[in-house]
């Protein structure tokens, strides 16, 4: 049984290729963080070598190995692969010796259990350039027992000869009402942060599932709301001294400022008077602030600047700079006594 929610098309075309024995060598699955594309990936991984005739049945021995990452046919390589323990905070990259180590002499192998050789390659975008042309090499000339399935959020950092070499599925984002059936299966969880935790995964069903588990993460997310909705009436002192306080994990800076994307998205959506699709449906009252006091121009301007931003973070840039700049671009409001006032 596939555990992949949400995307039927992209299950029911492999399976198809599956029975009729015409599955590519290589495939590329594009999608947000959270998405399902690991848990596609060890779907197919089962499919194609679990020993049932309706595969995968995820009971059969090899089915029960590949999800807990013990089958030696189904190898998982990310930035951290084939480096020492110390170096694994630093490492920014996947590197050509894990590539060639573990995907272009492992792939001359026949499988040791298995009918195929799967290789998951995650966050395939971190690939070094060099690790990338090692990758050609197999892609050009794969083994007939060898699948390899690469995962990536910006498909854009890819080499193009890489991505023509693979069979492309873009993950689309879960559909809310199966993301609230999922949620609802959990022992224990409230209905109102099943609809919360749903709004706010953005169609991610492993994201909210991640987020139903972690008792807190709402609290985090609320403070750091908290923190933000008053940076708009803050002078330029203030909100400088605000940047300081935030850590200096890029990870982290780039959660909080799609947090802002999110919540500016749903400003706009207030001052259209779609509130029915808002995601912070828990702050209402602060949305309609926010609409009351900003222009549809301003909101817009400054999703480009936080766009912007997440971009710079991506290319290295002086994290404390992205930050300043930013809090210059952020409009800024004196307080209002008509704040809900809408000024579309």
């Amino acid at each position: 049984m596939w555990q992949t929610a949400g995307q039927e098309h992209i299950v029911g075309f492999l399976t198809e290729s599956i029975l009729r024995n015409r599955m590519a060598h290589a495939y590329l699955l594009v999608g947000p963080p959270h998405v399902g594309k690991m848990t596609l990936a060890i779907d197919l991984a089962r499919a194609l070598n679990c020993t049932a005739e309706n595969a995968p049945c995820g009971i059969c021995r090899t089915c029960q190995r590949i999800v807990q990452g013990k089958h030696p046919d189904v190898v998982m390589i990310d930035k951290n692969t084939g480096r020492d323990p110390s170096e694994r905070k630093k490492a920014a990259e996947i590197s050509i010796d894990a590539i060639r180590e573990f995907v272009q002499k492992g792939s001359s192998l026949p499988p040791y259990e298995g009918k195929y050789k799967v290789y998951i390659i995650e966050d395939a975008e971190l690939m070094s350039v060099e690790a990338s042309n090692c990758l050609l090499k197999t892609l050009e000339e794969p083994p007939p027992h060898v699948v390899l399935i690469l995962l990536t959020t910006e498909e854009g950092a890819l080499l193009p000869t890489v991505i023509s070499r693979c069979q492309r599925f873009e993950l689309k984002p879960v559909p809310l009402a199966v993301i609230e059936k999922r949620l609802t299966e959990i022992h224990g969880l409230a209905p109102e942060r099943v609809k919360l935790l749903s709004k706010l995964s953005g169609g991610c069903l492993g994201w909210a599932l991640l987020s139903a588990g972690d008792v807190s993460f709402l609290k985090s997310r609320e403070d750091r709301v908290d923190e933000f909705v008053t940076l708009i009436n803050k002078n330029w002192d203030e909100r400088l001294l605000y940047i300081q306080q935030l850590p200096s994990d890029r990870q982290v800076i780039a959660e909080i400022l799609e947090l802002w994307i999110s919540w500016c998205r749903d400003v706009l959506l207030i001052k259209y008077n779609c509130d029915e699709v808002v995601a912070n449906i828990d702050r209402i009252a602060d949305l309609k602030a926010w609409a009351g006091m900003l222009t549809v121009p301003e909101i817009k301007d400054f999703v480009d600047c936080l766009n912007t931003a997440i971009a710079n973070l991506l290319y290295n840039a002086n994290l404390h700079l992205i930050l300043e700049v930013l809090m210059l671009d952020m409009p800024r409001k004196e307080k209002r006594a008509d704040s809900l006032y809408f000024a579309v």
